[in-house]
């Protein structure tokens, strides 16, 4: 996905031996025009770029740097990635040869990406090279950026060719932004995105990738953002590649966004899709933009797969998910012939796989030493979901039950000790914690016809601010709790008739490097604690019972919800 292919770097897999050897030739017939001689009639799609299962692959995605100014929790780490050397990546000259040998044969859209791609000092060089290819076949020219940097650039690139952008986005929040990126520029960002629309690049797409427990609650506000705006929002399921964490319980299905999003938008009109989309696209009615949905984890679309991919140290993939890579670098560099370097492309097309090439294909289900962690999700056994609002209560299973110990003891001396979470990442956190108190039919009845007339005021409405403040101060009442500032804290009580109870639930937010369980646990107990004392005159005969926590969000273990055994 384009998402994805943007941060290469991620997928560095060992490149495989070339296909044969090649003869050499003196370099300058590589970068000779009459070599990669491109016919001005519209080119059919060649036998070198269709695979065994028929597909044609006419789309193309030039990586064309390693390097990225953000540091996205999802992608890397905060120090950055190790780079490949700059004598290794492919120059301007390989680059404009690679783009004209495709478009002959067939190529009719090239998409630049990264890393991310206006680092690269060339940029509008390329662009204006590659761009000079529509002249001999080539259809569309896009970019995937994260457009930090972007701005300032895009009249040029406009005029350059670049008819397509592609701006990865995560979420509408700054703090939020700032969070993920670790880097400010959320204001820069949306300046590009209003700049492109301004100077009317045709095609204007955002690429969000949902994650449960960190972005999946922004969904509803990039949905309305289309309201008004000509552009494409794109819901990308949350993917598995090596150094992302990635685990089952992050990725938000696609059916259960669309749920979610007809839960408050009402329903949406499906918009035909073409035959090569990776996208399954919708519209909300009157609204000027659309948004699709990559479902490339739960609803694959490896059979209308038409992409090849050329890495920024020149490896062509003809599988995101694949291991093999041939270096046509090196191939170029050693002087091979078009028919040569045409040959050896064919052979790498030739050997892609029917679908999602490099994930193992499981025989029984389970087998020791499967990854099911790495496994898209249509190669497991089929799995239910459970959709936004239906609170079905279940565990997380991405920690290990096996690893059970008490976190706030020294594991060799038992004594007390506080967690360290220096190292820990910072995310979006949520907690909700229950419980109520059950009093005599009698004194219910007094709370309920005196609710607004106590001796000390309104009870639920004292409870309840009880409980915030509680919330704010655990780590004041909670030796080894470590203090947060909290983004959200919502305590809500209600009065059960049939129980004769006063029910609690508490909901606390924060952005940071731990969660909030104790806070909605210190918040619903101090709450039913403040209904005890605003009651006691009439009975002491009332119980606390059932405080839990229900539903937890974010962090390394994911989302969590309670399940009775």
């Amino acid at each position: 996905m384009n998402w994805a292919s943007h941060r290469h770097w991620l997928l560095r897999r060992s490149i495989v031996g070339s296909f044969s050897s090649c003869p050499k030739v003196h370099r300058a017939a590589v970068q000779s025009p009459s070599l990669f001689a491109v016919n001005s009639k519209k080119p059919a799609v060649s036998d070198f770029l269709t695979d065994t299962y028929r597909r044609q692959h006419n789309y193309l995605r030039i990586s064309l740097t390693e390097k990225c100014n953000l540091r996205c929790t999802y992608c890397m780490p905060e120090e950055g990635v190790p780079l490949t050397a700059h004598d290794k990546l492919l120059t301007t000259e390989e680059i404009l040869s690679l783009a004209k040998l495709f478009v002959a044969q067939g190529v009719t859209k090239i998409r630049l990406t990264g890393g991310e791609p206006t680092i690269r000092p060339d940029i509008i060089d390329l662009v204006q090279g590659i761009g000079e290819l529509k002249k001999s076949g080539l259809q569309s020219l896009g970019m995937t950026s994260n457009g930090l940097a972007l701005k300032r650039k895009l009249p040029a690139l406009r005029d350059a060719g670049l008819d397509s952008l592609n701006l990865s986005l995560d979420t509408l929040d700054p703090h939020m932004f700032e969070i993920m990126t670790r880097r400010k520029g959320f204001h820069a960002v949306m300046n590009t995105i209003n700049e492109a629309i301004d100077i009317g690049i045709p095609h204007v797409k955002i690429n969000t990738v949902v994650i449960r427990g960190m972005n999946d609650d922004q969904v509803l506000k990039f949905v309305g953002f289309t309201q008004n705006r000509p552009i494409n929002v794109r819901f990308i399921e949350y993917m598995p590649f090596d150094g992302n964490r990635w685990n089952k319980e992050k990725l938000v299905p696609y059916q259960e966004l669309l749920d979610r999003i007809q839960s408050t938008f009402g329903h949406l009109d499906k918009l035909q899709d073409d035959a090569n989309d990776t996208t399954k696209a919708w519209r909300v009615p009157g609204y000027q933009g659309k948004i699709g949905f990559i479902t490339s984890m739960t609803q694959h679309f490896c059979g209308t797969c038409n992409r090849l991919r050329i890495t920024a140290d020149g490896n062509i993939k003809v599988c995101l998910f694949g291991d093999a890579e041939v270096s046509l670098r090196d191939l170029l560099r050693q002087g091979c012939s078009e028919e040569e370097l045409l040959r050896i492309i064919g052979a790498a097309v030739k050997k892609k796989r029917k679908q999602h090439a490099g994930m193992r294909v499981l025989g029984p289900f389970g087998r020791a030493g499967v990854d099911h962690k790495k496994v898209p999700l249509h190669m497991l056994p089929s799995t239910s979901y459970t959709p936004a609002g239906v609170h079905a209560r279940f565990y997380s299973t991405t920690r290990n039950t096996d690893d059970v110990r008490l976190t706030h003891t020294d594991p060799d001396t038992g004594e007390a000790r506080m967690v360290s979470v220096t190292d820990k990442q910072v995310t979006k956190r949520q907690a909700t914690a229950v419980g109520r108190i059950v009093m005599p039919k009698k004194a219910y009845q007094l709370l309920k016809e005196n609710h607004h007339h106590t001796a000390k005021g309104n009870v639920l409405v004292v409870a309840q601010i009880a409980g915030i403040q509680a919330a704010k101060a655990t780590s004041q009442l909670i030796p080894l709790c470590h203090p947060l500032l909290l983004g959200k804290i919502d305590v809500q009580l209600q009065l059960n008739d049939k129980e004769c109870s006063v029910e609690c639930e508490s909901m606390v937010e924060c952005s940071g490097k731990t969660g909030v369980e104790m806070e909605a646990l210190t918040a619903t107990s101090v709450a039913l604690l403040t209904v005890y004392d605003m009651c006691k005159a009439a009975t002491k005969h009332m119980t606390i019972e059932g405080i839990r926590v229900v539903e937890k969000t974010g962090g390394k273990s994911g989302p969590w919800q309670w399940k009775d055994q």
